[in-house]
């Protein structure tokens, strides 16, 4: 092993060993490289006279660049787009989400955690949790209302042993002691990831105030059984909360919750910020030892050095402009006042009554999403029949579930929407 994966690994154990015992055996092994990007760093700081380190081109004292494409991007300093961006992300950028996050979820004051790194998007994030984290057979704990990739992201790619509890009780609430005899099952093997994703995808739920409380005591009671938990908060579409429900990002709580706890965010601009082909996410830690997030740190930036070198530059420059404008709040919130209506509107729509002989509904209050649940047809039986008989495209989920994404309807053709839906069940219930 890399003697500077050694001295990572050293760091960690000396100052917390359950942290240590949660990594995989790829993340015992990762390190950031004393390489061509550590003297590069030292010869931007040292090299007055020729800089011939680092593999780009450059023209007249700045990056060189085709003037068509430059013509594009005017407004734009050439050093903001081309060159290489660092591997941990524009120090700015990281500089102003950790603002972000403060602002946003204020229960994280006097919190221990790191720097937010870039990735690339929630995806990238999702793996670099994965590779660090899960050997083959470790479990993942989640609620059994998921989004499909998670199964690729650290089943396929890494072996990881899924393990799912049912999300909603009987009476539509947050499923806190599923989750708590979900991760108590895996005790034997002493570690889980748990990965929970608020606002949900696909059911637009996120717990109330109440259901978090009684989530962070769950947690607290399973890490002081004895278990290791790295616990995830996939936050892609953080602060879309419309009615009742927490506003704060859990990580906020989970963050120096236990020493056997290892909190993780998970968010960026692609959701948030409708920037979703830009690609720009965030993975944060959080735990009460500054050596353990600063080995964190490293190991993963050794990931990103391994696999994309580093996120895209541009994008990075964009999302700080954004964040630096004065406008970028009240831009942002005319955004969620459009999407909160057309929430709302669905319920309006729903609780009239007329659809109930077709499907109930799992309660939303969040995010982009909601989902229906059938009666009497198959899922995927509808979602074909609907894109052959009416051009409305669904997401069919297990056997009975439907999501709908409201987000990308307009708010005036959702009765619209329903109704063909309504139609295709009707359709499919008559052949029967």
């Amino acid at each position: 092993m890399n003697e500077l994966a050694q001295d990572l690994n050293r760091q960690i154990q000396q100052e917390n060993s359950h942290i240590y015992e949660l990594l995989s055996e790829l993340g015992k092994k990762l390190y950031f490289p004393k390489g061509i990007l550590t003297q590069t760093a030292e010869a931007k700081q040292k090299a007055y006279r020729y800089n011939a380190t680092i593999g780009i081109a450059t023209e007249q004292d700045q990056p060189m660049f085709i003037p068509l494409i430059q013509e594009t991007l005017a407004n734009y300093d050439p050093k903001d787009l081309y060159p290489y961006a660092p591997p941990a992300g524009k120090p700015e950028l990281r500089r102003l989400w950790r603002e972000k996050m403060l602002n946003e979820s204020p229960s994280l004051k006097d919190k221990s955690f790191s720097n937010p790194i870039v990735t690339s998007a929630l995806t990238h994030g999702l793996s670099i949790v994965a590779d660090l984290f899960v050997d083959k057979n470790d479990s993942l704990v989640l609620p059994d209302k998921l989004w499909g990739n998670y199964n690729l992201i650290f089943g396929v790619r890494r072996g990881a042993k899924i393990v799912t509890f049912p999300f909603f009780t009987e009476d539509g609430t947050f499923n806190t002691i599923g989750m708590k005899e979900a991760l108590l099952s895996q005790k034997d093997y002493g570690k889980a990831v748990l990965l929970l994703n608020f606002p949900n995808n696909p059911t637009g739920y996120t717990p109330t105030e109440p259901e978090a409380t009684e989530i962070v005591a769950a947690l607290k009671e399973v890490a002081q059984q004895g278990m290791n938990l790295a616990v995830v908060t996939d936050d892609a579409y953080f602060g879309l909360f419309y009615e009742n429900s927490i506003k704060e990002s859990l990580f906020a709580q989970i963050a120096d919750l236990h020493p056997r706890i290892l909190a993780i965010k998970i968010d960026g601009a692609t959701k948030e910020d409708y920037l979703w082909g830009f690609r720009v996410g965030f993975i944060t830690y959080a735990c009460g030892y500054p050596a353990v997030l600063d080995a964190l740190e490293k190991k993963t930036l050794g990931i990103i050095r391994g696999t994309i070198s580093s996120a895209s530059h541009p994008a990075q420059t964009f999302v700080l402009n954004a964040l630096l404008s004065t406008e970028y709040q009240t831009q942002k919130q005319e955004k969620f006042k459009i999407l909160k209506k057309r929430a709302l509107k669905v319920k309006q729509i729903l609780d009239l009554g007329d659809y109930r002989a077709a499907w109930d509904y799992y309660p939303f209050n969040s995010g982009y999403f909601m989902c229906l649940k059938l009666k009497g047809v198959r899922a995927e039986t509808l979602r074909l029949h609907l894109l052959d008989h009416y051009g409305v495209g669904v997401i069919a989920l297990g056997e009975s579930d439907v999501r709908v994404a409201f987000s990308c309807v307009e708010e005036q053709e959702l009765k619209h929407l329903f109704d063909l839906i309504y139609q295709g069940v009707q359709d499919l219930l008559a052949r029967t």
